[in-house]
């Protein structure tokens, strides 16, 4: 079968032109610019995207579904539609479940929850621990997305604070190692220190100052360095603060070895929002001033932020409501990331083509993802509509997350996904979940 999208404007490679994809089967057969269209051949479908944008799909490589063992927040199931209902193709889910998922028997598990229950794409990562270094180095990493380790105890307790097992890690990792960059020293005594000074009613301004930006810049310095040393792949995740941003690179993606992500609530919200949102913004690491804020923002047109993911980490609102000290973190994003980012773009900090880069291509060089990240002849069919000019409110009830609540409660955003293609298949089209298409595919990477 094969299908037109045209008139659209397409965002992919550095350009932004009016044209049109054929899609046949699951692939793209040809990508042609407005000028080309004498050239189209026959087709069997056709959808008419006048005045909308056409990105690939985005690659959200930072979520957190929650399954298996704590389905009652989330599940793959749930979260896979709110992610094709924000024009996610494919997410790389973290490994703090419950149990944590650090062997090959505990990915395999949920591989097969993804086959049968994913509306999209998917990959997970293996949890480094301690003492399972050894495990790692077994793994088929053609189909596991990396390795997640967390210097910085966050949901699941998977922390690795053993110096040699860490230095073991940097040397012997054969793939990307996707890093949560929180201090633990510094952490644990700022807890102490805040609950001695509140020991009741602490408001949720003071996260920011018992994960600080010192217990960031410490901990992000520390996994840089260990990465030079032993020129190992490392993707800091979520960076919180503008003085880590000083630890790097502005130079071509293709020769970086040290990249680092910005997150959807680092790129929106700032301390100042712990006034009006409240609880709902706890996450780790902690929502911090406006100018480390906007000097993330800035570094996404400069380079130094390589990609962009949402870590969306969804709480029962139940869970979530409890005073600060018993409130857990994280924060339900993967709908509404693109209006996040389209915000952006115009209020001018970013470009549709820097959209594209650190939402599709960036994650598609990093993890080395076969055929997937760009619209390009030959690659799956996997694409995100935009409307640019759709302005809408969101409300607790517009999400689908099973958790049926979000940090952008009764925010205004000028544009909103129309349409999200899997592998040649429509998974969501006119504010509607098409259910039944088995487009999902296990997500595979070129190790060379």
């Amino acid at each position: 079968m094969k299908l037109l999208i045209y008139n659209g404007k397409i965002v992919n490679d550095g350009r932004v032109f009016t044209g049109a994809v054929l899609v046949e089967n699951d692939r793209i057969a040809e990508v042609y610019d407005k000028s080309q269209y004498n050239k189209i051949p026959a087709y069997d479908e056709k959808y008419d995207a006048t005045g909308k944008i056409i990105f690939p799909g985005f690659i959200d490589t930072h979520v957190h579904f929650r399954e298996p063992g704590l389905t009652h927040k989330a599940d793959i199931y749930t979260e896979s539609r709110a992610a094709a209902a924000g024009g996610v193709t494919t997410f790389f889910d973290m490994p703090n479940t419950k149990p944590p998922t650090t062997t090959a028997e505990l990915i395999d598990e949920k591989f097969a929850i993804a086959k049968q229950n994913s509306l999209i794409n998917y990959s997970f990562f293996v949890g480094a621990t301690n003492d399972n270094i050894d495990e790692l180095l077994k793994l088929d990493y053609t189909k596991i997305c990396g390795i997640k380790l967390f210097m910085g105890s966050s949901t699941g307790n998977m922390l690795v604070d053993n110096e040699n097992a860490l230095r073991l890690l940097f040397k012997e990792a054969p793939v990307n190692i996707a890093a949560h960059c929180e201090s633990e020293a510094i952490i644990k005594a700022e807890t102490e220190r805040f609950r001695n000074l509140f020991p009741e009613n602490a408001h949720p301004r003071i996260h920011q100052h018992v994960r600080n930006a010192k217990a960031c810049y410490e901990s992000t310095a520390l996994a840089v360095a260990l990465a030079k040393e032993y020129d190992t792949r490392l993707h800091v995740c979520h960076i919180s603060t503008k003085r880590e941003l000083s630890l790097f690179e502005n130079k071509p993606l293709i020769n970086k070895r040290i990249t680092a992500e910005a997150c959807i609530p680092h790129l929106w919200f700032d301390s100042d929002d712990y006034e009006s949102a409240g609880i709902r913004i706890k996450c780790n690491p902690s929502i911090k001033t406006r100018a480390d804020r906007n000097a993330i923002r800035n570094a996404l047109a400069d380079n130094i932020i390589d990609s962009v993911a949402t870590d969306h980490a969804p709480h029962t609102w139940e869970e979530k409501n409890k005073p600060y000290f018993d409130a857990p973190s994280g924060m339900p994003s993967v709908q509404f990331g693109i209006c996040v980012m389209m915000d952006l773009y115009y209020k001018r900090y970013i470009s549709l083509e820097t959209i594209a880069q650190k939402m599709c291509h960036a994650p598609a060089t990093i993890f080395k993802i076969k055929d997937r990240g760009y619209i390009r002849k030959g690659y799956f069919a996997d694409i995100t509509i935009v409307d640019p000019n759709k302005h809408w409110q969101i409300h607790d009830d517009t999400a689908i997350s099973k958790c049926k609540w979000t940090p952008f409660d009764k925010l205004w955003f000028g544009s909103r996904v129309i349409a999200t293609m899997v592998n040649g298949k429509f998974v969501y089209n006119d504010n509607t979940i098409i259910e039944g298409q088995n487009a999902a595919m296990q997500t595979t990477f070129t190790r060379i």
